[in-house]
């Protein structure tokens, strides 16, 4: 049986519900975590490291699409999982009981939906369902970008930086990471195309990989 903290002893009492409590509900209704999981399930090896308990597929897909929304890297995903009771429970951990997953592990899964080619089935299986639900209105495609940050350091077990990340500088800034691109309609926008490229690849470069045979029309910003 799981021990509870004070904090979450509390936090049903609570007077407000903030907005990332309120959007996190609708997602929690919203995604079709079932059909998900049964889609990643047969490439996910479920097998616990040095010891650790095994990490429940349906955290780390949870925590996978909360990184996504809030655009956080993975130590800022880590840290998160730590401070913000709201996302500990959307991902159904406990702070006592349970082995919050490290930046690497969250990684490491990313890493797994991206070498399985995972998440353009994940998109296609969540716009089915928008479609099946009246939900997806297709007139035009509006394209953006943004860097997933990742460490640089070294200190790994590979002694090296992954060769799928790159640095680039945005304004005055130095990042590292990847940049994640999105296509997404311009009624609904709902998103129904990502991809996933080095951070220093030009945004230009993918807009041809976000677009829909049907679009009418293109919105994006400078870069593209």
């Amino acid at each position: 049986m799981k021990q509870t903290t004070f904090a979450s002893l509390s936090y049903p009492s609570k007077k407000m519900q903030t907005r990332r409590e309120k959007f996190l509900a609708e997602m929690d209704q919203a995604v079709p975590w079932a059909q998900l999981i049964a889609l990643i399930e047969p490439h996910y090896t479920n097998k616990g490291q040095r010891g650790r308990s095994p990490m429940p597929l349906q955290s780390v897909l949870r925590i996978y699409f909360m990184q996504q929304w809030y655009a956080m890297s993975d130590p800022a995903m880590e840290d998160a999982l730590y401070e913000i009771e709201s996302m500990r429970r959307f991902a159904g951990l406990e702070l006592i009981d349970d082995a919050l997953p490290d930046e690497s592990t969250i990684l490491r899964f990313s890493h797994l939906l991206e070498r399985r080619q995972l998440t353009k089935r994940m998109l296609d299986t969540i716009n089915m369902l928008l479609e099946e639900r009246d939900a997806l209105l297709k007139g035009g495609t509006m394209i953006d970008a943004t860097i997933i940050h990742a460490a640089p350091s070294t200190k790994n077990r590979a002694k090296a930086r992954d060769l799928e990340m790159h640095q680039t500088k945005k304004g005055n800034r130095w990042y590292f990471g990847i940049k994640l691109q999105v296509g997404a309609d311009v009624n609904s926008g709902a998103v129904h195309t990502v991809s996933a490229t080095p951070a220093n690849a030009p945004d230009m470069s993918e807009m041809p990989n976000l677009l829909r045979e049907d679009d009418r029309s293109v919105l994006g910003d400078a870069a593209t």
